[in-house]
């Protein structure tokens, strides 16, 4: 695996734990659907189908299945009220935190599972916005939209988030979730063929396509508004660097502090590192930018 060393460099004191945590089996999570069900009540719901699960410690919205289950045994999944998500990608919405009338872009948005989850957060939102540079990944953004039932306030774009100029109608947004591509590092224990396919030189390539995402995404913010990048990586080049340099270089970009238990600090943002919380190993950064 090309990956050891890169994550023997950049955590030496827990690159151990990250590659046995890279091995195990990861949990069943779910997201439910606030505007359906209180935690609570979807629990009992659960309960009465003998599915057991306990409350997620991390996730306000989150549960975790102690064994896990086909998606067609999960009550009122296909009407939207419950989803499969793991928690570390649950709490982009919150991060993000979409307002009444808000204009949001959900760039890179295949498979949508966080377009749902933004609408299920703030269902007052304006227009969202989600796009893809795969149509036929965005067909599966539409396939959980519908079953959410959320279309109206929903637009879905082809196109590369890089090349703006080809899809943007210069209407700025005032919340923007930047899920960049990226190795995929912190989610091996989910997708083990990373291990074989993952080369070394994919890492750079990669943190040059994520550092042209975010100068590329800026100018459609407005002013005041908010960016969050987001990446299932435990590399520093593609998370902490990335937007360490972004920041430098940008007059009017402004870290924003996130106050939260899990993780750890990594630059301006906070890391996830595989299996801490039984999380998928992420990373996320909040950026404001100037209103003036």
């Amino acid at each position: 695996m090309a990956s050891i060393s890169h994550i023997q460099r950049d955590w030496p004191q827990d690159a151990d734990a990250i590659l046995s945590a890279n091995n195990q089996r990861p949990p069943m999570s779910l997201r439910v659907n606030g505007q359906q069900f209180s935690r609570e009540a979807y629990l009992a719901e659960l309960m009465a189908t003998n599915i057991t699960a306990i409350a997620d410690p991390i996730s306000p919205s989150g549960l975790r299945l102690t064994s896990p289950t086909q998606v067609s045994q999960l009550p009122a999944f296909h009407t939207g009220g419950v989803s499969v998500q793991d928690t570390a990608a649950q709490l982009a919405a919150g991060l993000l935190d979409p307002q009444p009338g808000d204009r949001v872009l959900d760039a890179c948005a295949a498979p949508g599972g966080k377009t749902m989850h933004l609408l299920e957060y703030e269902p007052d939102i304006a227009e969202l916005v989600a796009l893809d540079i795969d149509e036929t990944r965005l067909k599966k953004v539409n396939e959980n939209l519908q079953r959410l039932g959320k279309t109206d306030k929903t637009r879905l774009l082809t196109g590369d988030a890089s090349k703006p100029d080809m899809w943007w109608d210069q209407k700025a947004f005032n919340r923007i979730l930047l899920d960049a591509p990226c190795s995929a590092l912190g989610v091996i224990r989910r997708h083990p063929d990373i291990k074989r396919l993952r080369q070394a030189d994919d890492i750079p390539a990669l943190a040059t396509r994520q550092a042209q995402l975010l100068k590329a995404m800026w100018p459609l913010l407005a002013k005041g508004g908010y960016m969050l990048y987001a990446t299932c990586s435990v590399m520093k080049i593609e998370n902490e660097y990335c937007i360490e340099a972004f920041i430098r270089q940008t007059e009017d970009a402004h870290p924003v502090t996130i106050p939260a238990t899990w993780g750890r600090a990594s630059g301006h943002g906070r890391q996830i590192l595989p299996g801490e919380s039984d999380m998928d190993g992420f990373f996320y950064a909040l950026i404001q930018k100037a209103s003036e």
